[in-house]
């Protein structure tokens, strides 16, 4: 299985396998070499928390503020996670050859700034640190991270991302809790030597936050000198162990100090370390679940198809005369009311066009994931992709939502495609506005700017919309697709219908299959989302996609014929909420895994989690509709 996840596992090169491949990340992505007099740049990030999912920016705090405070160019998908990446204080000039500095393995203590906290700024501090923020930086493309022990006691490496902003305690003999920041960063910059170009790459960068409360004699601005800090030295003078406590008018001293570290890790590897999968075993387990199932629902279609179905049709086709005819029962009644419309059959159209619209996404992601391009190192490139995408797929929407309606016998196709391109849409804008508006009332940097709300307005009105009219006008011109057998014009009166096939019971028992196909990497999904984790393992992933697609299709095939076979005809929208109805058992396991893994207290937290668990479930029930066509060629 080693090899097999190595297959299935993607890492910053997109490519892991041999050296020839790895070339096809380096030739997209910007290395950075080091040589003589280039600045080692240290960018500053948000900052989150897994306890409240609101990002701020990072001089939200009273942080060391550079004279000019630039922006780094952000693509879309950077933007809707909430990243502002800005520069920082912490710059290393490397103003001697390269390997004068790195064989030295050390750059002096330095000192950032000196301030006094005021009241709002100890308030901001207190709060950030009680709900566990992190800081986020960047060097060439590399997140900052802290070491930790993996549980298993083994001694492989394993990141944190971002440091935290401060911790709590008390003073020896003293019950009071205190708050302390961490005001020296230790920072640690591993580099690969190229012995083609004699420079070198950066493969690592690491951090160590410590507390000190600094102390120095006089105070020179120009050049300042720490006794605690000592410019000749890289480590610090422990002659006070005592924390920089945050209070009001409490004097911080920030300061930092680099080591630079030779490693043999090459630069095509160097986000290896970053995304070390410890648990592929239960991914594995994951997938022969999913598989169990799948063979489970294909055994039922087989039996039915290859036995019950075979038997009636073959005795069906026997009857040599009226007289020998038996009373017809079952399934074989409704042959003249089986492809009657459905009640609303307009509004099923476009639920099925939205689902194939994110159906097509989701698959094109997937592979664009696979070859690497969508890999963790390229932050925004997942979110950027699915939001193309999306308004591209409308094509499709528009197509496949009109040649429906058209087999409906509808006539309006002009109302069906505004349906199609604004209903769905529409409501997760809605939703997307409301909570922006409350992210802004927080003065989160995840609060999406106007700007960046109307490109996302342009996108949809200006290409969403005209490609689902396109796609739309290209489904009407299409002949209809004919019904095989006549519908009466009388419609049939169903019977009475025994308890377990009800509606409700019956689609509610039809979503706990797929649903149970995917629950396990559903774990892991959620907690990348959440736990502000990397999720890479798109192998994995697209397998139980692929397994999902295929239980979601057989559980419908397999409840609606008994459905008809109970002599009742009206399964189009049966058929679509039978395997929509796993995103009810996505939202109840949602709702456990707030409650069991998730440590959210702010009510607003809470209301971003709901609202966008709410989002996910609509999203997975359009997407099993957008599967329907597999189950109307099956019935067909």
């Amino acid at each position: 299985m080693t090899g097999m996840s190595k297959l299935l596992n993607f890492s910053e090169n997109g490519c892991k396998l041999t050296n020839a491949e790895r070339k096809c990340y380096q030739t997209r992505k910007h290395h950075h070499l080091i040589s003589h007099g280039d600045p080692l740049q240290v960018k500053v990030n948000k900052l989150s928390s897994t306890k409240t999912q609101l990002p701020y920016d990072y001089y939200y705090l009273n942080y060391c503020k550079p004279k000019h405070i630039q922006n780094s160019a952000e693509n879309l998908g950077e933007v809707l996670r909430g990243d502002r990446i800005e520069n920082s204080v912490y710059t290393v000039s490397i103003a001697v050859p390269t390997y004068a500095i790195l064989d030295k393995e050390e750059l002096p203590c330095k000192v950032g700034c000196k301030f006094k906290l005021d009241a709002q700024s100890a308030k901001n501090f207190k709060e950030k640190i009680d709900d566990e923020y992190r800081v986020n930086m960047i060097l060439d493309n590399l997140p900052v991270a802290v070491l930790r022990q993996r549980r298993d006691g083994s001694q492989s490496t394993t990141y944190e991302h971002g440091f935290r902003v401060g911790f709590k305690g008390n003073y020896a003999g003293s019950k009071e809790e205190k708050y302390f920041i961490n005001n020296h960063l230790s920072f640690r910059v591993m580099y690969h030597k190229d012995l083609e170009t004699d420079s070198a790459r950066i493969v690592g960068f690491e951090v160590t936050p410590n507390s000190i409360n600094h102390e120095y004699k006089k105070w020179d601005e120009k050049n300042p000198q720490l006794t605690t800090c000592n410019q000749n030295t890289k480590n610090i003078i422990q002659g006070s162990t005592v924390p920089q406590e945050v209070d009001t008018d409490k004097e911080v001293v920030f300061t930092y100090d680099v080591t630079f570290k030779e490693s043999d890790i090459k630069w095509a590897s160097r986000w290896d370390t970053y995304l070390l999968m410890n648990d592929d075993q239960i991914h594995w387990f994951s997938i022969i679940n999913s598989l169990m199932i799948v063979l489970f629902l294909s055994g039922m279609v087989a039996m039915i198809m290859m036995r019950t179905l075979y038997r009636d049709i073959a005795n069906y086709n026997q009857l040599d005369s009226q007289d020998e005819a038996q009373e017809e029962t079952g399934w074989k009644l409704l042959h003249g009311d089986v492809f009657r419309a459905p009640s609303k059959s307009g509004l099923l159209s476009v639920y099925v066009g939205t689902g194939v619209q994110i159906l097509g996404m989701t698959f094109v992601t997937m592979i664009f994931a696979l070859l690497g391009f969508l890999s963790p190192s390229n932050r925004g490139g997942l979110m950027t992709a699915l939001v193309l995408l999306w308004v591209f797929s409308g094509l499709f929407a528009g197509y496949s939502s009109a040649r429906l309606y058209k087999m409906f016998k509808g006539t309006e196709w002009k109302k069906n495609t505004l349906k199609t391109a604004f209903m769905f849409p529409g409501i997760l804008f809605a939703i997307f506005f409301v909570l922006n508006a409350i992210i802004w009332g927080e003065k989160s940097s995840g609060a999406v700017p106007f700007g960046t709300m109307f490109a996302l307005v342009c996108l949809w009105f200006g290409i969403s919309v005209p490609l689902v009219f396109v796609g739309s006008y290209l489904g009407f011109k299409k002949p209809v697709v004919e019904d095989p057998v006549k519908t009466n014009k009388i419609p049939r009166q169903v019977p009475e219908q025994a308890w377990y096939m009800q509606p409700v019971f019956s689609i509610l028992i039809g979503g706990i299959l797929p649903f149970g196909a995917v629950f396990i990497e559903l774990f892991f999904i959620l907690t990348s989302i959440w736990l502000n984790q990397f999720y890479y393992i798109f192998g994995f992933l697209f397998i139980v996609f692929v397994i999902l697609i295929i239980t979601c299709a057989e559980i419908t095939v397999v409840l609606c014929y008994f459905q008809l076979c109970s002599e009742d005809y009206h399964w189009w929208w049966r058929a679509y909420l039978t395997a929509g109805s796993s995103a009810l058992y996505l939202f109840l396991y949602s709702i456990f895994y707030f409650f069991t893994k998730l440590e959210i207290t702010k009510l607003v937290s809470g209301i971003l989690y709901d609202e966008h668990e709410e989002e996910e479930n609509d999203v997975a029930e359009v997407e099993r509709e957008g599967r329907k066509g597999i189950i109307d060629i099956s019935y067909a």
